[in-house]
């Protein structure tokens, strides 16, 4: 079941899309703005498939195609990598097109599927942001992430429920 905002809906991405994709069966609504779909990645499609059959179906974590409302094409993604760890943690990824950048989608994105963690029994969300990707970084900390640890390439952030 799709998750929508005004300015946004978060679609999840099943085993049966990723199947279909690989069979190379693509639907319109399977693109991205800007051309890129999972279709250029099927090693991300197979790893999916992978551990789903590995650890069983994540839902309602796993991965989530971002759309703008009445648009086909995706403009990014967020991928809740579940299911939960014992202690209700989860990691997420996020990201969106460039041309979706800059309009404060990325922070309506993360928000969400922080509210997803929360509304599932997740008490604590962590992300990885590059050092370089001060974007990234800034939306993490914008919703309420604070900085958990660090290397030399990048900050992971978590925050409490």
């Amino acid at each position: 079941m799709d998750t929508t905002t005004p300015s946004l809906a978060l679609h999840p991405f099943t085993v049966e899309d990723a199947e279909r994709l690989l069979s190379g069966e693509v639907d319109p609504h399977d693109g991205w703005a800007g051309g890129y779909s999972f279709t250029d990645e099927p090693e991300l499609l197979r790893e999916f498939v992978r551990a789903v059959r590995m650890s069983g179906d994540p839902a309602p974590f796993g991965p989530y195609l971002v759309r703008l409302p009445d648009e086909g094409a995706a403009i990014g993604g967020v991928n809740l990598f579940g299911p939960l760890s014992d202690d209700g943690e989860i990691e997420f990824a996020f990201g969106l097109v460039p041309a979706a950048r800059g309009r404060g989608l990325a922070e309506i994105v993360v928000g969400e599927a922080l509210a997803l963690v929360r509304a599932n029994g997740g008490l604590v969300a962590t992300a990885e942001a590059e050092i370089a990707n001060l974007p990234a970084r800034r939306v993490l900390e914008r919703v309420g992430m604070g900085e958990r640890s660090r290397t030399s390439e990048s900050i992971t952030y978590a925050i409490r429920f």
